[in-house]
């Protein structure tokens, strides 16, 4: 499935969304209490499980793009099932030799929902309100202006090289918003968008669910898909369902057709249904410690290195996640664009479990057992830190054998769960000791978004200048090689300073049942709903 990490006020590298496309889109989180309403068995219909139901259609407005909110938009340019660069709506784009003009040409015929045509200037404007009106503006760029240069074509012009845009392309961050119809409803566009995408918005039951009809008009679906004109089904309903046995009840019966975040103790039971299909994506991105790192405790980089080597990753995998997972050593998992092999075994190498290891760094900053009682002290204080871990069950598991396994090397772990939005206030205020955290994003620029000194969503504090030299380098290189060498200089630097302790990235599962013609792609994490069809 697919991953949007975004944030309100700036990007969210703490927040994590699953998507489902049709062309592109998202999804993930709680929503409290509703159960939705049930879809009829039969009938044309697919009906989507979704977590989340969203603050606003606006995507541009948006502070938690899901799928439900997004299928209605589609990305410029998109990937294949090969990982290489395919049309979306626009047919091609170039750059400028310096980096800094990005230009892109759209297919023909393009159509906004309210019939508007998509035109270059259509695509500026929405740029434009983009830039204006967005909480999450920050992560395009240093855009300095964009113009349509005729019908079809338009450009957009960095103050500086950023080659972390086609990222951001991809993603579906800038997918074209009908911005003429946006200024007519003003607020009332989020209850009644128009997108370019292969559904129209039809009716929304706050809490309960939200159904679009299929684009009549549509006729420019993904390359790789067998159809590319107008889905095969007539509707599709989102229902947003929290609870996961009620979610698990509803799939079984036969009103839920796709059930995305399959909870991990419950695959086992699905792949034992006759027409289940269970298919299984790697997280773009991973799961970590996250240390305050001006923390008069964290700012000494052997206590950082000592509870990485005290950390077994093997038990939260295989404990936490029912082995839905994978674990990580280094900054950047193999999903992430800028991935090091290389730099993956050094951090293995230097970061396996080691309690002999672990204990001599922290007796060389003065922590060691001198009562007897398995806790390090100094100065007659045991090493006691807290951890703040938000309430989802699998993290709480993953906290508790971080407990055990720390108290093994001589720590006190304290557990403290708190809804994501405390965390987060926390962090920012600097108020915290660690925190069990998450982050994603398709490039490896997501280094300069959490450690670059600069950046609002540095709530580690940790930077040093020549990390924010190479971030700053890795963002304006615009050679792929060149790119490459320089993140893994800054990854080398985080695997030998520690601020972190990376964990594991998650194996997402998604079940489907009573249809056929899923396509699953991924180097976009989405589910393409094209060559969907409804078993009668």
């Amino acid at each position: 499935m697919k991953k949007h990490w975004w944030l309100k006020g700036a990007l969210s590298v703490l927040l994590a969304t699953t998507v489902v496309a049709a062309g592109c889109s998202s999804q993930s989180s709680t929503n409290p209490g509703q159960t939705g309403t049930e879809a009829p068995k039969g009938g044309n219909t697919l009906v989507i499980s979704a977590l989340v139901d969203p603050d606003t259609l606006d995507l541009h407005k948006s502070t938690w793009v899901t799928a439900a909110n997004s299928i209605i938009y589609e990305p410029l340019i998109t990937r294949d099932l090969e990982g290489k660069i395919s049309p979306g709506l626009a047919e091609k784009y170039e750059v400028s030799e310096d980096g800094k003009v990005w230009t892109f040409t759209l297919r023909k015929g393009l159509k906004f929902h309210s019939g508007e045509p998509v035109t270059g200037e259509a695509v500026k404007q929405s740029f434009d309100r983009l830039l204006e009106v967005s909480p999450v503006k920050s992560i395009v760029g240093p855009v300095e202006k964009v113009e349509a240069t005729d019908e079809l074509t338009f450009k957009v012009y960095f103050s500086s090289p950023f080659a972390p845009f086609l990222s951001v392309v991809v993603s579906g961050m800038i997918s074209p918003v009908d911005a003429k119809k946006a200024k007519e409803l003003g607020d009332g566009f989020g209850d009644n968008p128009s997108g370019t995408g292969p559904v129209i918005f039809e009716k929304r039951e706050r809490g309960a669910s939200l159904t679009y009809k299929k684009n009549p008009d549509y006729n420019w679906g993904p390359e790789y898909a067998q159809n590319k004109g107008p889905l095969h089904v007539d509707n599709i309903t989102f229902r947003f369902l929290k609870d996961d046995d009620t979610r698990m009840m509803e799939f079984k019966k036969g009103t839920i057709h796709i059930l995305n975040d399959v909870p991990a103790n419950s695959v086992a039971e699905l792949q034992s249904l006759p027409g289940v299909e269970i298919n299984k994506t790697m997280d773009i991105g991973h799961k970590y410690i996250a240390f305050n790192n001006q923390h008069p405790l964290f700012s000494d980089v052997r206590l950082r290195k000592a509870i990485a080597l005290s950390v077994d990753r093997d038990p939260l995998v295989q404990v936490a996640l029912n082995g839905f997972g994978k674990p990580v050593y280094g900054p950047l998992p193999s999903t992430i664009w800028g991935y090091s092999e290389k730099i993956e075994n050094e951090a293995k190498q230097m970061y396996t479990r080691d309690l002999d290891q672990a204990r001599k760094l922290m007796a060389e900053a003065g922590w060691t057992d001198t009562n007897g009682d398995g806790l390090v002290d100094k100065d007659g204080k045991p090493l006691s830190v807290e951890i703040m871990v938000s309430p989802e069950p699998a993290y709480q598991r993953a906290a508790q054998i971080l407990q055990s396994q720390l108290k093994e090397a001589g720590i006190d772990l304290k557990i403290t769960v708190q809804e994501i939005a405390t965390i987060k206030d926390r962090m920012k205020k600097k108020s915290f000791d660690m925190a069990l955290m998450y982050f994603g994003w398709y490039d490896a620029d997501i280094l300069y978004l959490i450690f670059e000194k600069s950046n609002s969503a540095n709530r580690m504090s940790f930077n040093t200048p020549e990390l924010d030299d190479l971030l700053n380098k890795g963002r304006a290189a615009m050679n792929e090689e060149e790119r490459l060498k320089i993140y893994e200089e800054a990854q080398k630097i985080l695997i030998n300073e520690e601020p972190w302790v990376p964990l594991w990235v998650n194996e997402t599962v998604t079940a489907t049942r009573g249809i056929k013609g899923v396509i699953m792609n991924p180097y976009t994490q989405g589910m393409i709903l094209s060559d969907v069809t409804i078993d009668k």
